[in-house]
């Protein structure tokens, strides 16, 4: 049964955010300033993505947080929320143009000693930061498209039982519904999200959903 009509979704939308917990000053400032001062600003989590993110976070309460695709910032802030006490936050990307914007909304919001940037490629990355008894908590993978699968691969085992991969974007605009023959044959990252949403769809080790929550998110706990 369909509840909602289609020409009511942004209206909803609206509502949602309306309803929703006000989105910290810091993040709202930092929305306007990546539209101003940065590429493809609809890369941007956004309130109602950021509200669901912080809230996974607060929920979970993690030590470590993996971050790969940092864009400005807005969703390693919202994911820092929840941090313990001690907790940290790895956040890793490989476009140096917006370290500034990024660097400087983290001292914003007073989360210098909790979010750590690396700039690089995340595969390389990724290996060198966890000492060998140390696990993640909470992962978001919200980067490049053909190399989710890569990324996915890479964190699994340091991350603890019980613990979340979230991956961004699974929806990719609506391009998911493309019947297989239609796909350009130099469309990457189309063929690399169906193959990551079959992926999930299939491992044993996960219980996995996809939410249709903006460009759609991917949850898995590992089990």
């Amino acid at each position: 049964m369909d509840f909602l009509s289609p020409e009511l979704l942004p209206a909803l939308e609206n509502y949602a955010l309306a309803h929703s917990q006000e989105e910290l000053p810091v993040l709202k400032e930092l929305d306007r300033q990546t539209h101003l001062r940065a590429n493809k600003p609809r890369m941007l989590s956004g309130h109602l993505q950021g509200n669901f993110l912080q809230l996974i976070s607060r929920l979970m309460q993690p030590k470590r947080i993996l971050e790969i695709g940092t864009y400005t910032g807005y969703s390693a802030i919202c994911l820092a929320q929840g941090l313990t006490e001690n907790g940290i936050l790895h956040t890793i990307d490989n476009n140096a143009e917006q370290e500034s914007i990024t660097k400087e909304f983290i001292k914003k919001a007073d989360l210098e000693e909790k979010i750590k940037l690396h700039l690089g490629n995340a595969a390389d990355i990724i290996p060198t930061i966890l000492t060998e008894n140390e696990e993640w908590d909470l992962v978001f993978i919200d980067a490049d498209k053909p190399n989710y699968a890569l990324y996915y691969d890479l964190v699994f085992d340091k991350v603890r039982k019980g613990g979340i991969i979230i991956a961004d974007n699974v929806l990719w605009s609506g391009k998911v519904l493309t019947p297989p023959n239609e796909i350009k044959k130099n469309d990457k990252s189309t063929k690399a999200i169906l193959d990551f949403n079959q992926k999930n769809k299939k491992d044993n080790r996960t219980f996995s959903m996809l939410l249709p929550l903006r460009d759609g998110l991917m949850m898995a706990i590992k089990e």
